[in-house]
């Protein structure tokens, strides 16, 4: 009997110290997870025993989770963003599969004609960057329409090993736009300042080795000629910035008239000079815009000097206004030289001429339709032009209609009379 107790309390102790065994066991394995889970090593903490371990358990969990939505929403964020720039954005692994491709860069996936090239060289750029190797291409699509790309490729790594690679898709064909149209600036209006300047240098020179007094006040007034024709340049130049700066123009009821009959009171010296009348007969009295009244005129006047300069002596230019309520064109007609079909698209730009020499005759500076139609954008309307060579040219403002009475079918029509300039 004392030999069967023995080996109960000897069995009793086995079980004992193998439940305390495995319950240390469990414990240990348990500080391991929450190691893990913490993301760093922690020292071992043998007090509280299992209940302990399993509250750090789920503490650490808990931490874990929130570290994931953390994770989780730093990559929302930067999804948003990627999606949000204007660039395309194409990512892949280290084992070369992509991962990520935003909106922009996914328009190249399955494309046709000239985007096949897009794609090709967005795969070939980001396989040598895996290898280590920045890539730069850039693509000239003719279109139409006409567009530049520039792909950049790099590699991507952790301080440790590489990751993957990123590629950059950029269209950069409105920035090299603009590079061309201000070199283009820069060489015309060096053009357009050299011919005066250097005839007043000319000038100068020859007046100081005259001694004939009618001969030297020809030259002064070639001089004068000159100068004037310098101012105009600057004056016209500091117009054009002005109005370019101005995105947001100041809003306030405008009478078109008012408009017309200011254009057409600072241009009545030149319509005098070539013999030209001014015909306000078709301007609604009662017409109305919203706007700058300063750049209003300042279009008017140009298309009133340009209609002026380029029509015969002895001819008549008509301004008329009509509207629908909503909308307001101002219309100035000529029975000019008209243009031809192949320059419409070009009179707007700056310091462009359809007959260069007949500009040197004139005096014009190439600015004052650039002018008119920046004003028109700034007013949120348009300018348009239909010409016919030889037939002359009608030049229409279409701008949004200001507050007040508008006629549709102007009443006082049969009370209007035509004033000549």
């Amino acid at each position: 009997m004392l030999i069967l107790a023995i080996v109960a309390v000897v069995a009793m102790v086995a079980v004992v110290a193998s439940t305390v065994v495995g319950r240390r066991a469990l414990r240990r394995r348990i500080d391991v997870a929450v190691t893990r889970l913490a993301g760093n090593s922690v020292e071992l903490d043998e007090s509280g025993g299992l209940e302990g371990a399993l509250a750090r358990l789920d503490r650490a969990v808990d931490n874990a989770a929130l570290r994931v939505d953390s994770a989780l929403g730093d990559v929302a964020r930067a999804t948003w963003a990627l999606e949000a720039i204007p660039q395309g954005v194409v990512i892949w692994d280290e084992s070369g599969a992509e991962v990520y491709r935003n909106e922009i860069a996914n328009a190249f996936t399955g494309a046709r004609h000239a985007e096949v090239l897009v794609e090709q060289a967005i795969q070939e750029t980001l396989l040598a960057a895996l290898s280590g190797s920045p890539q730069r291409r850039n693509l000239d699509l003719l279109g139409p329409p006409r567009r530049i790309l520039v792909i950049s490729a790099v590699p991507l790594d952790d301080g440790a090993r590489a990751t993957g690679a990123l590629a950059v898709i950029e269209d950069v064909s409105e920035r090299r736009r603009l590079e061309a149209v201000r070199r283009d600036f820069v060489a015309n209006i060096s053009h357009e300042l050299k011919t005066p300047v250097g005839a007043l240098g000319v000038l100068a020179e020859t007046i100081a080795a005259e001694d004939d007094s009618t001969v030297i006040r020809r030259l002064a007034e070639r001089m004068t000629d000159e100068a004037i024709r310098v101012g105009r340049i600057i004056d016209d130049l500091l117009a054009l910035s002005r109005i370019e700066a101005e995105e947001q123009p100041m809003r306030e009821p405008v009478s078109v008239r008012e408009v017309v009959l200011e254009a057409a009171e600072r241009v009545r010296s030149l319509a005098q000079a070539n013999r030209m009348t001014i015909d306000l007969e078709g301007v609604g009295k009662r017409h109305t815009l919203r706007g700058d009244r300063r750049q209003l005129v300042s279009a008017v006047t140009n298309l009133l000097e340009n209609a002026c300069k380029y029509s015969d002596h002895g001819s008549t230019v008509w301004v008329s206004s009509v509207t629908d309520g909503n909308w307001v064109e101002m219309a100035v007609r000529d029975e000019g030289i008209g243009i031809p079909t192949t320059d419409l698209e070009r009179v707007f730009e700056r310091f462009y001429r359809v007959d260069r020499a007949r500009s040197r005759e004139t005096g014009g500076t190439g600015l004052g339709l650039a002018i008119v139609r920046h004003v028109a954008s700034n007013h949120r309307g348009e300018v348009r032009v239909q010409s016919r060579e030889g037939l002359g040219s009608t030049f229409t403002l279409r701008l949004p209609s200001g507050p007040g009475p508008v006629a549709v079918s102007d009443p006082d029509h049969d009370h209007r009379e035509a004033e000549p300039a």
